[in-house]
């Protein structure tokens, strides 16, 4: 199974007090930034605080880096770095086809992961590619800003134009057993905003949410981790196909609603997070 990521935290490889706070924080997944966060003229000295902060280690989430993508002049670099390292996640910014992420593994730190991002038009047509690429592909992680500046779309508070593509990359990473992260939410101080989007990341299925500030770390665990409600239903339908005159049944009626051995299945997956 899958490790959890409800809260995926990204923060300045190029700050030092942010990637010491983040040993402590509450958030699934932290990810040191070399990308977007750190300015060219800092990209080797980021480079070099992200693979001290792999080697050093003492974090409580897990640790993960965003690389420069390889079609720039410090991407390679990044990934021979952390290779030596021995980082154990990377993340890429900017993956559009299945042949970037096998160059990718192909460079990749022994035994490490590849989360890749979403991020760009060209992504989108060819997910079901992308996605089927194989182990140590584990995720796919929508980059918002940067897919909606390149569909030209305007900003919405419902993310309307970019439904159709929260529904594709939900899809695609569930035929071939990713996680789906959803993309972050700029408006860190509007917290009711944050959590309108969080629930509506929810009703699409992704298993998290990216994070650009400790204060949203909470509200994104507790969107993406099941309800009391959701426990005790879930409890009760493994209880029920259990009982002696369920047995052979592909149907039966748990507190007034059917329930198929599908709501089993999901009841089952379920539980197994807890």
């Amino acid at each position: 199974m899958l490790r959890p990521a409800r809260s995926v935290l990204f923060l300045p490889a190029s700050n030092p007090r942010a990637v010491d706070k983040a040993r402590g924080l509450a958030c699934d997944v932290a990810i040191l930034d070399l990308e977007d966060a750190v300015a060219p003229e800092a990209k080797a000295e980021a480079r070099d605080a992200a693979v001290e902060a792999v080697r050093s280690g003492g974090f409580g989430p897990r640790l993960g880096v965003r690389i420069n993508g390889l079609d720039t002049e410090w991407g390679e670099a990044d990934l021979q770095a952390l290779s030596a390292a021995g980082a154990a996640l990377v993340v890429a910014p900017k993956v559009e086809d299945a042949a970037a992420v096998r160059a990718l593994i192909d460079r990749l730190p022994n035994g490490a992961a590849l989360w890749a991002m979403i991020e760009t038009p060209k992504a989108l047509f060819n997910l079901h590619d992308l996605a089927a690429s194989g182990a140590p592909l584990e995720a796919l992680m929508l980059g918002v800003n940067d897919l909606a500046a390149g569909l030209g779309t305007g900003p919405s508070p419902d993310r309307e134009p970019l439904k159709p593509w929260l529904a594709a990359t939900v899809a695609a990473a569930r035929a071939h057993g990713r996680l789906a992260i959803d993309g972050v939410f700029n408006r860190f101080t509007d917290t009711d905003g944050f959590a309108a989007e969080c629930a509506q990341a929810r009703r699409y299925g992704f298993d998290g949410k990216s994070l650009i500030h400790p204060s949203q770390v909470d509200a994104a665990n507790a969107a993406f981790s099941p309800s009391p409600e959701d426990v005790a239903r879930a409890r009760a339908v493994v209880a029920a196909f259990a009982a002696p005159e369920a047995a052979g049944k592909g149907a039966i009626q748990v507190d007034g609603r059917m329930a198929e051995r599908l709501h089993l299945a999901a009841a089952e997956q379920l539980l197994a997070r807890l």
